[in-house]
């Protein structure tokens, strides 16, 4: 097992049977401990989703933290399910996904969606009078993001109407930008 998984299960088993969130252990790979970036952990049962939470650029002190708090985070927090319980902590699996940094993309030709996962945000202007406004920080910028690799998306239109539809943005009414990004992906492949 990838020690980045291992630390995942080892959060989620630690804060489910203790309610304690663990520390980075100190053996772990230097950059682990010394690098930030943004960071998923995956949940899955049986072969099924049962949680997946992260972040798309750093927000803890490194690697190995952004790995913790997520993965308790989705264990416990994803909407879609409810906490996991200590009766299914045997039956999970885990993959972590650390994400490079986000690339404006200029045209959907630059979409790959098995080598690139996407950010899809709800562009935070409108046109008035033929010009580009800028809101003055009343209106929320809406997000959506899809990992690389997901089974069923094939193309940058599939990989977009996805993104779109989990940030609650109308592609036809709303103007959108979109970021891609590669990932390094450990665990169930």
């Amino acid at each position: 097992m990838h020690p980045l998984v291992e630390l995942a299960k080892n959060a989620v088993e630690t804060y489910i049977k203790e309610g304690r969130i663990i520390l980075p252990p100190l053996d772990l790979d230097e950059d682990y401990l010394s690098k930030k970036s943004g960071v998923f952990v995956t949940i899955k049962k049986d072969g099924k989703l049962r949680g997946c939470i992260g972040t798309y650029l750093p927000t803890q002190e490194n690697i190995a933290e952004e790995v913790i708090r997520n993965a308790i985070s989705a264990a416990t927090q994803d909407y879609r399910f409810g906490p996991v319980e200590k009766e299914e902590l045997p039956f999970l699996s885990y993959t972590v996904y650390i994400l490079h940094e986000p690339q404006l993309v200029e045209d959907k030709s630059e979409l790959n969606p098995q080598k690139y996962g996407i950010i899809v945000k709800s562009a935070p202007y409108a046109s008035l009078n033929g010009k580009d406004v800028v809101f003055n920080g009343r209106s929320p910028v809406k997000t959506g993001l899809l990992l690389p690799g997901l089974k069923g998306i094939d193309t940058a239109d599939q990989q977009i109407f996805i993104a779109c539809q989990k940030a609650g943005i109308d592609p036809k009414k709303e103007k959108i930008i979109i970021y891609r990004f590669t990932t390094e992906k450990y665990g169930e492949q």
